[in-house]
């Protein structure tokens, strides 16, 4: 499910991109906003695979949860400095 949810978040965040290329920037924040919720998503199936070992119950160490931590932690990079960009971007344009 972390995959599932933050390989959508990917998509959704690639995909705002390109609407705000564009110039579709309220149909960019929707789509940024659509992200968000997608990686709460994941980070909820992580935070509950997290509780589990804090409360005692062992979590096999494997290949997939390794992947998928990656994944979320990629997205989640990915959804900041998106975000970071962007903000960069109207600051500096709306200077001028």
């Amino acid at each position: 499910m972390m995959i599932l949810h933050s390989g959508n978040a990917r998509s959704t965040i690639r995909e705002a991109i390109e609407i705000y290329k564009d110039g579709s920037f309220e149909e960019f924040e929707h789509l940024l906003s659509d992200a968000r919720a997608q990686l709460q998503e994941a980070h909820q199936v992580h935070f509950g695979q997290v509780q589990k070992e804090a409360n005692g119950e062992p979590t096999t160490l494997s290949l997939l949860l390794l992947h998928a931590e990656d994944h979320l932690m990629s997205t989640q990079t990915m959804l900041d400095l998106t975000s970071g960009l962007i903000e960069l971007m109207e600051h500096k344009f709306s200077k001028k």
